[in-house]
C-alpha cells in the first residue's frame, strides 16, 4: 500500500491547490500499479475541491493525505473547522460557489467527515481504482 501526507499550510492561496494537485500527480505517477489517466484526473479534481474547501472554510491550513489501497485510492483532507461541508444550491448568479462537496460526492464512491477529539475535522473520499 502506498501513502503520501502533504502538509498545506498557506493563505488560502491558489498555489497551495496547485502544489497538492502536483503532488497527488506524482504520488498517482508513483504508483506500482498505475491508474487509468481519467481516473487519475478524477483523483486531482476531488483533491483540488477538498483542498480548495478547507482552506477557504477550514481556517487557512489544512493536510491531504493520500492512500493506495489495492481497490481504492483515498483521499483526506484534515483541516480546523468543526464544521462539516453541507450540500447546497449551487450559486449561479454570484459566485459564491456550492458546486465543489455535490460533485465530490457524485465522483467518489464514498465520502466521510469525521470529527476530529483534537479539534477540526477529516473529509475523506474513497475513489475506485
Amino acid at each position: 500500500m502506498n501513502t503520501m501526507s502533504v502538509n498545506v499550510a498557506t493563505v488560502r492561496s491558489a498555489t497551495t491547490v496547485a502544489r497538492a494537485r502536483e503532488s497527488t500527480r506524482a504520488f498517482l505517477g508513483g504508483l506500482d500499479h498505475p491508474i487509468a489517466a481519467e481516473a487519475a484526473d478524477t483523483v486531482v479534481l476531488i483533491v483540488s475541491e477538498l483542498v480548495t474547501n478547507a482552506l477557504r472554510h477550514g481556517g487557512g491550513t489544512c493536510t491531504l493525505n493520500l492512500t493506495a489501497h489495492p481497490d481504492s485510492i483515498e483521499v483526506a483532507v484534515h483541516d480546523h473547522s468543526p464544521q462539516a461541508p453541507r450540500m447546497r444550491t449551487p450559486d449561479l448568479n454570484d459566485g459564491t460557489g456550492g458546486f465543489g462537496w455535490p460533485m465530490v460526492n457524485r465522483l467518489a464512491h464514498a465520502t466521510a467527515v469525521t470529527r476530529q477529539a483534537t479539534g477540526g475535522k477529516t473529509v475523506t473520499a474513497l475513489l475506485t481504482r
